[in-house]
């Protein structure tokens, strides 16, 4: 069963967004993947946002660059978790991207990680932890996956 839908903006993000799809993969997390202007698609972006849930999705991940309007866009169709990934596709590499994805307002709530393929790992792992609360096989995938912080020495 598609548990995440995993959306671009464009074409050319694709490489950027591969270490979420690797990891997703690793988990064993099955996802769908689109390419979905929130610009030139307006449209498609509102259908996906709205029929998600009906297709079982229970998490978005969304990633843009620039203006970065579409993990915004998406949240503003549903009331799905969104994860937001800024991509470093402009001359501000990522900075702006960053900005118009944490300052949502009040009432249309985005996560948020770290700028380019960090942030792109780290987004199939916040995906992961929240659907590891209802599924206990991502939960235990995510368990082998992550290794257990080392113990502090005693003193």
């Amino acid at each position: 069963m598609t548990l995440v839908g995993v959306i671009i903006g464009s074409k050319t993000d694709a490489e950027l967004i591969q270490p979420t799809l690797t990891i997703l993969e690793q988990l064993g997390i099955d996802y769908e993947f689109s390419v979905i202007s929130a610009h030139r698609n307006p449209e498609e972006a509102r259908e996906y946002g709205l029929k998600a849930r009906e297709r079982g999705i229970e998490i978005i991940i969304a990633a843009a660059g620039g203006a970065a309007h579409l993990p915004g866009v998406l949240a503003s169709w549903t009331t799905l978790p969104v994860i937001g990934i800024p991509l470093p596709t402009s001359e501000l590499r990522g900075i702006d991207a960053l900005y118009s994805i944490i300052q949502m307002p009040a009432g249309i709530p985005v996560a948020c990680v770290g700028i380019g393929s960090s942030g792109a790992k780290n987004a199939a792992l916040l995906a992961a932890q929240v659907l590891a609360l209802k599924h206990e096989n991502i939960k235990q995938a995510y368990q082998k996956y992550r290794p257990e912080p080392p113990e502090e020495p005693e003193t």
